[in-house]
């Protein structure tokens, strides 16, 4: 679930590529930066380096994507609005009662041409216009044996989808001419764009984002130079940094036609595979008039999560949270006894927690885990024993007064420390929302605002806790 979107003018273009060969010089010059390029993002980078890494990555990526520029005929993708749905009912999808259109702030998404209810079905897509690894580029076959395209759904999937980009006569093609080839992901964001993200946990997820791509162009690019096999020889002379991040980042591992072009909003997940019909299935989440535009649901994913590989922040996502990262440091002299309490409890020594959103932002497990972490050996030694370790994550649970101070100290600190981390406060950031801004750094913003209401509302929550 959760598709990148193109967010920027309902105008976007569609880019049809030409291909040219690369000289021999801008090829082995690509060559030799792509191997600097991918020494530089396999190489371990300590969290606190990550920006070093990234700018290095940046550096190298202008001089590739200056060389492989390639001149590009543009169209709007709605001119193919019609021949794609034409495709999809010549293919057995059941699509009758919705179509494609412009909405503003969205570029396309789905219109409803009647009315339906609250759990009515929308769409029927076929198996056989889904497009996975399965129905798609049999070329991929070739690279069976490949580290990535075996561990990797997504990988497989991008390098499908290029494959079927640059076959002749591909089955795909109205498809693919109406998916959007600009988007507003981080593998889009300059330096000075990053900057905005600046006190987010979210800067260190788009780093990794960002030097993850680069590491899987740069390792495909010597795959398809250096090998004469089906992929090769339709992708060696046209793959390129930038179509590479149009399909790379999907974090999914199949396309569903028509179902693909629904944003997103609040609610449950109302689509499912049908496997005695072989259909793909959506239904309606909600009421839908005649000429309103037809929403679904991705799913709980944070906005940091929507952000870094969607290219969206949805404002009212009931579902948001912020990441917090805490872990058992290996000086603590009662590492040993706090690991054995948090395996009980099946909880990780170090990992991300979420602060949630709303009234209650302090989570069971984040609870359990600073309780174990706020314990003195009187304590640890208790619950070790303890038949009843899982009161832990209950609010109500008889704990010693000191321990409760202490988690209730340390969050009262974390949280006013993480606030003091951004270098604008909430209400700087929301009169900047006020102004004309360019697109990505008006998203940064937007994010701001949602991390920054989670942790106002979580401080204020652990005040009144301290006074109760």
């Amino acid at each position: 679930m959760g598709r990148r979107k193109s967010h920027g003018s309902s105008k976007s273009k569609q880019h049809v590529p030409h291909q040219r060969q690369l000289s021999l010089a801008k090829r082995n010059e690509i060559n030799a930066l792509c191997e600097k390029l991918f020494v530089l993002s396999i190489n371990s980078a300590y969290v606190t380096q990550l920006w070093d890494n990234y700018v290095e990555i940046s550096t190298i990526l202008e001089k590739v994507k200056r060389l492989e520029e390639m001149k590009t005929e543009s169209s709007k993708r709605s001119q193919g609005i019609g021949q794609f749905i034409n495709w999809l009912k010549e293919n057995g999808a059941n699509v009758d009662g919705a179509s494609v259109a412009e909405f503003p702030g969205y570029d396309l998404g789905l219109k409803a041409e009647r009315n339906f209810l609250e759990n009515e079905l929308i769409l029927r897509i076929p198996r056989g216009l889904i497009f996975s690894i399965h129905n798609a580029a049999p070329e991929l076959i070739t690279l069976q044996n490949d580290p990535l395209i075996q561990h990797m759904p997504q990988v497989a999937l991008a390098i499908a989808l290029l494959i079927e980009r640059h076959k002749e006569n591909s089955k795909w093609k109205p498809y693919l001419d109406i998916l959007p080839t600009t988007y507003t992901t981080v593998l889009y964001m300059t330096a000075a764009d990053m900057i905005e993200l600046k006190g987010s946990p979210t800067l260190e997820a788009a780093l990794k984002q960002c030097r993850n791509i680069a590491r899987q162009y740069s390792y495909f690019n010597k795959v398809f130079q250096n090998n004469n096999n089906a992929v090769s020889a339709i992708l060696r002379d046209v793959f390129t940094y930038e179509r590479y991040c149009e399909d790379g980042s999907r974090m999914i591992h199949a396309l569903i036609p028509m179902w693909d072009m629904c944003n997103h909003e609040n609610g449950r997940i109302t689509t499912d595979f049908n496997a005695t019909s072989n259909y793909c299935e959506c239904y309606a989440l909600r009421d839908f008039k005649k000429g309103e535009q037809i929403f679904i649901s991705y799913g709980p994913r944070t906005n940091s999560d929507f952000f870094v590989h969607s290219g969206f922040v949805y404002m009212e996502n009931k579902q948001d949270g912020f990441k917090l990262r805490l872990g058992i440091s290996k000086a603590d002299s009662l590492q040993k006894e706090r690991i054995e309490l948090l395996n009980k409890l099946d909880l990780p020594t170090v990992g991300e927690f979420l602060l949630k959103l709303g009234t209650e932002p302090i989570s069971d497990l984040l609870l359990a885990f600073l309780r174990v972490f706020s314990m003195r050996k009187a304590e640890l030694a208790h619950w070790i024993r303890s038949d009843r370790v899982n009161d832990l994550k209950h609010m109500d649970c008889a704990l010693e007064t000191v321990v409760e101070e202490n988690v209730r100290k340390f969050l009262l600190t974390r949280l006013q420390l993480l606030i003091a981390n951004y270098p604008t406060t909430l209400k700087e950031d929301l009169q900047l929302l006020e102004t004309t801004l360019p697109q990505i750094k008006k998203l940064a913003i937007q994010l701001r605002v949602t991390e920054k209401r989670i942790l106002q509302g979580a401080l204020e929550y652990v005040e009144q806790w301290i006074k109760a």
